[in-house]
């Protein structure tokens, strides 16, 4: 569910109009809705209630300031990986000991900046990284909590490029090697190990193979205890997923899911961490663009607009299916005719959609990607010199730009001459 609904004819973003908020800011923009964003965050809550948990946003879905300030406002922790993330959580006001560290290529400097500005955990992807984890914590006299990342080889049934638990993938270390690992780990100064963490992936539609690795990860939790050490938390990961076109069938709900938890986990007395990022912010966003032509090529008609894939790469990189809908309601019985949907960047894969059916539009008409809340903004460039896209945030009657749109001059500035130039 989101709170993006047609109402008199035209589509609103909770109470806000979206052609009021193009008129204000200009197209192409990314919009959020207060409502849906903290909707999900509590389905989630809600779905591990009678565990001692902690949700913990992944920041790297949508990380504006104003989206992370409105999830930690509710109790969420966050699931960063990177420095620059660490200190976006940190600028949002989300207290350290609510910070996980996660990502394979932490780096001596991040990891310093994290056991300087507090942290929760470090999600430990490698050997070679717990060894400079356990040097830069010696160093600077502090003991460094640590989860391992194990990858149980499960397969995700998921688009390769976003597939994390598979023994290929480049994620964590094999779960047949872990007690020789958490048994290097105890003997390391400086670090404290605390738990496990497993993530297998991106976009899950099916709950079955997180039950397989939850499994794997139980079996393991009894092992290591048993190995003498202390297990008291347990890092599942996200990637639970949404439906991207509403034809399709639904994904399983966050209460599916907290009830495989449960039933997986919930024997072992840890405390539950889930990281889901899609999940809230995917829904919660919209991408609006204005059509500047509606060109005849050879059998099919273009329609082009002024978004394009450095605003919403997802299409081009992942083949990755939007529903676009106009912001003018279509009346009912309208003609659908079928378009390519395309934008203005001068690349063939610039295309959002292939023989889409859609109401008859012309230029200057609205149209709007649903489902764009998670991996859009964030994943935005200025390919082709094009203004990098701005955010507003809605909130009942109100909205705010939360991140403006650069002018050519602000762009430009950036760039330094060289002398001898």
């Amino acid at each position: 569910m989101d709170h993006f609904l047609y109402r008199d004819g035209a589509l609103f973003a909770e109470d806000v109009p979206l052609s009021e908020i193009a008129a204000s800011v200009g197209t192409p923009f990314y919009v959020y809705s207060t409502a849906t964003l903290e909707r999900h965050y509590r389905l989630f809550d809600e779905a591990l209630v009678g565990m001692d948990h902690l949700v913990c946003y992944a920041m790297k879905a949508a990380s504006n300031q104003a989206i992370l300030k409105t999830l930690a406002a509710l109790g969420a922790g966050m699931d960063v990986v990177s420095g620059g993330e660490y200190a976006r959580a940190r600028a949002a006001g989300v207290p350290g000991d609510r910070i996980v560290f996660s990502g394979v290529g932490k780096t001596r400097e991040e990891i310093a900046q994290a056991l300087s500005g507090g942290i929760r955990q470090f999600n430990v992807e490698s050997e070679p990284e717990m060894a400079v984890l356990s040097q830069v914590a010696t160093q600077m006299g502090v003991t460094a909590p640590i989860t391992i990342r194990v990858n149980p080889d499960v397969d995700a049934r998921t688009h390769a490029k976003i597939a994390t638990g598979k023994s290929e993938n480049k994620f964590g270390i094999p779960i047949a090697r872990a007690r020789e690992v958490y048994a290097k780990a105890a003997a390391l100064p400086g670090i404290e190990i605390i738990g496990i963490d497993v993530h297998i992936g991106s976009q899950l539609t099916d709950l079955e193979p997180f039950e397989l690795a939850y499994k794997k990860v139980a079996e393991l939790t009894e092992q290591l205890r048993a190995d003498g050490h202390t297990i008291r938390r347990l890092d599942l990961g996200g990637g639970l997923g949404i439906p991207y076109a509403r034809s399709n069938e639904a994904p399983p709900l966050p209460s599916d899911y907290g009830a495989l938890i449960k039933r997986t986990v919930g024997h072992l007395g840890c405390e539950i961490e889930i990281e889901p990022g899609r999940l809230i912010a995917g829904n919660a966003g919209l991408l609006v663009s204005q059509v500047i032509y509606v060109k005849q090529g050879e059998g099919r008609q273009f329609l082009i607009l002024d978004g394009a894939m450095n605003d919403l790469i997802r299409p081009a990189m992942y083949d990755a299916w939007h529903d676009i809908v106009p912001v003018v309601e279509p009346e009912p019985g309208r003609e659908l005719v079928p378009y390519d949907i395309v934008g203005p960047v001068c690349e063939s894969g610039d295309t959002f959609a292939r023989g889409r059916m859609m109401p008859k539009l012309q230029a200057g008409d609205l149209v709007a990607f649903r489902s764009a809340g998670a991996y859009g903004a964030v994943m935005a460039s200025e390919y082709n010199t094009r203004p990098l896209v701005p955010e507003v945030l809605v909130k009942g009657d109100h909205f705010a730009v939360i991140r403006a749109r650069p002018t050519f001059d602000e762009m430009i500035s950036r760039d330094t001459i060289p002398e001898w130039l």
